[in-house]
């Protein structure tokens, strides 16, 4: 299991946060649904989570959302809050794998994308619907809707860009056991 410095996670939770801040705040495709965008950003939260740790995932995903939002929409914790959620549990489910050492298969991409499909399930479908009722008194037939449509957009999108960088990150990386000593 590949471990990284608490700098290494500070300075991944400030890089991580930025990234998602650029591409949420410039990058986003609108969709058909009021406040509620395509959105690039988290196949790059995803790839931080699962390279550094469920907390820098969060914590990165957290900030980052935060500014994209109080740049833009407007600060909406229970969204905010969701995304963090997505970077914790994306990091929490890909805890234990081999893409530091060059290992990213069929096994490790389908967990990759069973992680991605269960994180923004829980962030979309529950987390911020509930959230937006609880906290902002929204009709829960928007917020429903809004939740629909981010959860599709951003499992699909997650799925596509999370994969392709984590492929190429792996094949940067030496694999295990696949150097031998010349005679």
């Amino acid at each position: 299991m590949h471990r990284t410095s608490p700098v290494t996670q500070v300075v991944a939770i400030g890089i991580g946060a930025a990234l998602f801040f650029v591409l949420g705040r410039f990058v986003a495709v609108p969709s058909p649904v009021p406040n509620t965008s395509i959105a690039l950003q988290y196949g790059v939260l995803a790839v931080f989570a699962v390279l550094y740790g469920p907390w820098v995932g969060a914590l990165a995903g957290f900030i980052g959302h935060l500014l994209v939002d109080a740049t833009g929409f407007g600060i909406w914790l229970s969204w905010e809050f969701a995304t963090g959620v997505f970077g914790l549990v994306v990091g929490l489910l890909m805890l234990r794998h081999a893409i530091h050492e060059g290992e990213f298969g069929g096994r490790t991409i389908g967990r990759f994308l069973g992680a991605v499909v269960v994180a923004h399930a829980l962030a979309w479908l529950v987390i911020a619907p509930l959230g937006d009722i609880l906290i902002y008194a929204e009709p829960a037939g928007k917020v429903f809707t809004q939740g629909a449509v981010a959860f599709v957009a951003n499992t699909l999108t997650t799925g596509v860009i999370g994969t392709l960088l984590l492929l190429a990150y792996s094949r940067t990386r030496t694999r295990t056991g696949s150097l031998t000593v010349d005679r």
